[in-house]
């Protein structure tokens, strides 16, 4: 089931959980009822919480200072004690600016750390602001400057995955725990509520799931059996009485009335209430929210390589791609050589192929065939290929035909890691069979790519294998991360080994 990923901490697990708070739109009219206010306990054990957190980064923010100044030989003066309330002022302000010390649990590590580095970097550049203009740096040795800035930004990043770990038993103990109900007895109220049962850490607990049409297909789960508790007017009066702290409305987006007349009743209530769009429907690729004008609007095909993440990714490939070139080079060389040997032709082949958006661009490669084939029908290489020649075998096994490509990582064209370009004829072939076949080109191609080391490597003589590798293509563009592009470009070295569906 493909679930709209900003929603899939709980509705699945490809993504973050972010519910919009808000929908004020002039087609539909609906009014979200506002965020009401928690149970007192939780509060408080969630204040606690950020509290004992917010202690803890002060202490490491000057022990910090203090350790790194005993490491230089540097004496505690006055202005350390300056330093260090200076550094603890900006660094709490940025921190709640950013939201750090609040409670999420469904924010990703990865999220939590470029938080903590991102609000001591700009502390740090505060810092060095003031100090510019007072030159009060001069009172403090280079070395324990340094120091101080290298262990309070591991020290915190240690402590928030502490914390992180922390956090997860919470609701376990009993803390920070919100009792939640489910507006709608259908396929996604059911698996709104398999992944909160799956996943207690969330702290949200279900206390019951309500419909005015009851279904007995739906009854059949005892899960959703023992917790079908009313109508939906039975849900308002348990939440006027304050028995609920969060309400998930998951009725179908096409029950416009039912909703707005459950939102109206519910305004009357303190109530945290959400809508959850049944936005599965759709072949959501890599979602997200963005706001225009005050009005929301959800991206149904988009690509996860924007801003910071497209230039990141960007730097990583051309870094790597030069020390690889260079590495590399004399192996590239001996094969030039070879191929030019063996048989006669070019040493390079050239194809069309789509690159991203569905740009054309044009591929090299090794030539492995005694033919290039670049027209409007190309036939893949299979098993025992006439076309191909001894040496151009060796190299299709080994993948060393495929080192050229680095030219077009370098050049922009394609990355490291990524949907693997097909020849043109063969993506015009199969977009008319395979739905979503061009969303893969929402990123760059790839020299290797997701489904590749996943086993589908080499030859897709039938649809199926087709659709397999489009779907482990489009499950990368939605988990993507410099981390996976990682452990992708590791893996691949093994599957090349291997020398499976190669030829």
């Amino acid at each position: 089931m493909a679930l709209f990923p900003e929603f899939t901490h709980v509705l699945g697990n490809a993504a973050r959980f972010n519910f919009f708070k808000s929908l004020n739109s002039d087609t539909t009219k609906l009014d979200m009822a506002k965020l009401g206010m928690a149970a007192p306990n939780i509060q408080q054990h969630r204040s606690a919480f950020s509290f004992f957190h917010r202690v803890s980064d002060a202490c490491i923010i000057a022990s910090s200072l203090y350790a790194s100044q005993w490491l230089a030989g540097q004496p505690v003066s006055d202005r350390t004690l300056l330093a260090i309330l200076l550094a603890l002022l900006v660094y709490l302000f940025i921190g709640e600016l950013l939201s750090i010390y609040r409670i999420d649990f469904c924010r990703t590590a990865e999220q939590d750390l470029t938080k903590v580095v991102g609000s001591w970097t700009l502390t740090v550049l505060m810092l060095s602001i003031v100090a510019f203009f007072t030159r009060d740096g001069v009172d403090f040795a280079r070395s324990s400057i340094l120091g101080w800035i290298i262990l309070t930004a591991s020290s915190l990043g240690l402590g928030r995955m502490l914390f992180r770990i922390l956090a997860t038993y919470l609701p376990k103990l009993g803390w920070a725990t919100r009792r939640c109900a489910i507006a709608g007895l259908n396929p996604l109220g059911k698996q709104l509520l398999e992944n909160t049962l799956e996943n207690p850490g969330y702290g949200l607990q279900i206390t019951g799931i309500y419909d005015d049409r009851a279904s007995e297909r739906l009854l059949n789960d005892t899960a959703v059996r023992e917790l079908f508790v009313g109508k939906l007017n039975d849900l308002v009066t348990e939440a006027k009485l304050g028995k609920v702290d969060l309400v998930f409305i998951t009725l179908p987006m096409r029950a416009e009335d039912r909703i707005r007349s459950l939102l109206d009743q519910l305004s009357d209530t303190t109530a945290a209430t959400y809508i959850v769009p049944d936005f599965f429907v759709f072949e959501l690729l890599h979602s997200r929210w963005n706001n225009i004008g005050g009005l929301p609007a959800v991206s149904v095909f988009e690509s996860p390589l924007y801003g910071v993440d497209g230039w990141a990714k960007r730097v990583f490939d051309f870094l790597v791609a030069i020390v690889g070139l260079v590495s590399i080079s004399p192996i590239m060389f001996i094969c030039a050589c070879l191929v030019k040997l063996s048989s006669p032709g070019p040493i390079f082949f050239r194809q069309r192929r789509y690159g991203l958006d569905g740009k054309e661009i044009w591929v090299w490669k090794f030539r492995s065939m005694r033919t290039c084939d670049n027209g409007r029908h190309v036939k893949q290489a299979t098993k025992g290929d006439a076309r191909i020649t001894p040496i151009g075998n060796f190299l299709r096994r080994t993948s060393l035909d495929e080192l050229p490509q680095l030219f077009n990582v370098i050049e922009g064209t394609m990355s490291l890691v990524g949907p693997r370009p097909h020849a043109t004829a063969h993506n015009e072939h199969y977009r008319k069979l395979i739905r979503g076949y061009m969303l893969r080109h929402k990123v760059k191609p790839g020299i290797t790519g997701l489904a590749q080391v996943e086993g589908f490597r080499g030859e897709t003589e039938t649809l199926d294998k087709m659709e397999k590798r489009i779907h482990f293509d489009h499950i990368y563009i939605r988990r993507w991360s410099i981390w996976l592009d990682v452990k992708i470009l590791f893996k691949t070295f093994w599957v090349v080994l291997k020398q499976e569906n190669a030829y």
